[in-house]
């Protein structure tokens, strides 16, 4: 396993965090295969790697993660003719849980607060809510990556390059303040997370486990979906790489479900009415 991660991991994943977080999972799956004397990649090690991803109290999207990760690894080793089989899997059911966004209340009271704390980290909070960047896509851009309507992520987690437009708000939050190199180069994260803690502490939302960060991106897609947007746009708004990601906030989309009601009501109206029209009845009779 070490030495196929030695061997292909700069080529499958970019440097960031997701790299790092799949390298983790595949030295976890090393250790797990030294410990259990396991030298195969075959059926038998994903059954005892869920096994034992389970007695972790992993959830299963969790698990799905980590075997992602080893199956990208071992694709790549079985085209490099180092692996013979792959191993079958079946991707492991998920739960959707509960998906927290801000209200517009909150929305106002968490800024205010971030605004007279950090100027900086306040433009960062609009830009994020208003085009549902990821925090790593927005301190990576360049000002060569946004105009005054549009912005460019060139760094993604998908690995997938998009271009969005941009509200008249999050364009004020790029341009006010014209930094080097980038809109929010200037910006480092652990100091943003340490004043975002402290905001949400301050409007009285700390026990709240869900208001992290990437609330905000929660809140841009369930401000497009229940705007009607179709969930096809949506998922090339946020660069989700499935429509599955995007699917976590179709429940939300309940003016669509309007228009149901309302073409039964008016197909039984067509349908009584053309019960009651004369050439109806007298065919009828007939």
């Amino acid at each position: 396993m070490k030495e196929l991660v030695d061997r292909f991991s700069d080529a499958l994943w970019e440097p960031g965090k997701h790299r790092i977080s799949c390298i983790a999972f595949l030295l976890e799956i090393h250790e797990i295969m030294i410990l259990k004397g396991l030298s195969e990649f075959d059926d038998h090690l994903v059954d005892v790697l869920i096994s034992e991803f389970r007695k972790k109290n992993n959830r299963n999207a969790t698990i799905n993660r980590k075997l992602s990760a080893l199956y990208k690894l071992l694709k790549k080793a079985e085209r490099a003719g180092m692996v013979k089989r792959l191993p079958s899997y079946v991707r492991l059911p998920e739960k959707n849980g509960r998906i927290r966004f801000f209200t517009l209340d909150e929305e106002s009271r968490f800024f205010e607060a971030m605004r007279e704390r950090n100027e900086d980290h306040y433009r960062l909070c609009v830009f994020l809510v208003d085009t549902g960047a990821r925090v790593g896509e927005a301190l990576g851009l360049k000002w060569g990556d946004v105009t005054r309507d549009r912005a460019t992520f060139w760094i993604t987690k998908s690995g997938r390059s998009r271009t969005i437009p941009m509200t008249a708000r999050a364009s004020d939050a790029v341009f006010s303040q014209m930094k080097p190199v980038g809109p929010f180069a200037d910006v480092e994260y652990p100091r943003f997370l340490y004043d975002w803690n402290a905001v949400k502490k301050k409007v009285g939302l700390e026990k709240d486990k869900q208001i992290v960060p990437h609330i905000l991106r929660h809140t841009c897609a369930s401000r497009l979906v229940q705007a009607g947007i179709d969930l096809r746009r949506v998922q090339s708004f946020l660069g989700h790489q499935t429509i599955q990601m995007t699917l976590r906030y179709a429940h939300l989309a309940t003016n669509d479900l309007d228009q149901c009601v309302m073409a039964l009501e008016n197909f039984t109206a067509q349908d009584r009415q053309d019960a009651d029209s004369p050439v109806t009845q007298l065919l009828a009779a007939e």
